[in-house]
């Protein structure tokens, strides 16, 4: 069931939940991420960035994304995540991805928003939802980097920026980094909770590996609703390839080394499963 991520975060709003978000880097994950959702009964949303896409393309993951969703019953969502461009947007919306984000969280707000609205025209009338960025989040995946000067959505612009171009959820920043955190992170609930009573679209939460379930939770509970998952992933699925090679310096085969990364993954998508809420919620 390959599905608009719409319909799944309109529901995760009106029942206090959130969806998890995970960013797939091959077929392998995508296959994890299927078996985690198919075991807890869990809605989910599978994402590539503009640098993952330059090692396969748009079509090769769609491909792997249609063929997990037409072997569950399970809503599954194909999403671009951090779309850099107008262009990259559109062609991921061509090519069959089922939600769109359009990041222009580096622009001044103005070109922010003249950028939003121009992907939210595009998208909209074929029925595709978009994501867009206001405020920063900061550190580095991919290509992706962001400084973290003055990193906090403004609760005003938020309300603003969501009237004039129309997104259909807003990625916010409160504090949360991409890649791997030196320290403990410390979500801004309450910057959170200002920009929820202003905006009324499901909120997003970027830059998640490593920050705490419970500040997870906290901010599901006060209107996020889409959870993003990368860095923590790609940790898990490397840790799998190295325990096995290390017990078995000898194998060569993909096969051998692949499946226990993918046990891993599927752990630790099971588990934030768990966290966000949506465990039997498909």
């Amino acid at each position: 069931m390959l599905v608009t991520s719409k319909e799944l975060l309109e529901d995760a709003q009106k029942r206090g939940y959130a969806v998890g978000a995970f960013n797939v880097e091959n077929m392998e994950f995508v296959m994890a991420v299927l078996a985690a959702a198919e075991e807890t009964g869990s809605p989910v949303i599978m994402q590539t960035t503009p640098g993952t896409l330059k090692y396969a393309g748009l079509d090769y993951y769609l491909a792997n994304v249609r063929a997990a969703a037409e072997r569950t019953k399970l809503p599954v969502v194909m999403h671009l995540d951090h779309g850099n461009s107008f262009e990259l947007a559109m062609q991921a919306y061509r090519t069959g991805y089922t939600s769109i984000m359009i990041d222009g969280s580096k622009l001044p707000f103005e070109e922010n928003i003249a950028l939003t609205k121009r992907v939210t025209d595009a998208c909209h009338p074929g029925g595709i939802p978009v994501e867009a960025e206001l405020g920063k989040v900061g550190g580095k995946e991919d290509d992706l980097e962001n400084g973290d000067d003055n990193p906090y959505t403004d609760p005003d612009e938020a309300k603003e920026f969501v009237a004039r171009c129309d997104p259909d959820s807003l990625a916010v920043g409160v504090g949360t980094s991409h890649g791997v955190y030196k320290g403990v992170p410390k979500v801004n609930v309450e910057v959170l909770s200002s920009i929820r009573k202003v905006v009324d679209i499901p909120l997003v939460l970027h830059g998640t590996s490593g920050v705490p379930d419970e500040q997870v939770k906290d901010c599901i509970s006060r209107g996020i609703c889409k959870v993003n998952y990368a860095t923590d992933l790609r940790i898990a699925f490397t840790r799998g390839v190295k325990a096995h090679m290390e017990a078995h310096p000898d194998d060569f085969d993909p096969k051998k080394y692949c499946a226990p990364a993918m046990e891993e993954i599927k752990k630790y998508v099971i588990q934030k499963m768990e966290v966000v809420g949506s465990v039997g919620k498909a």
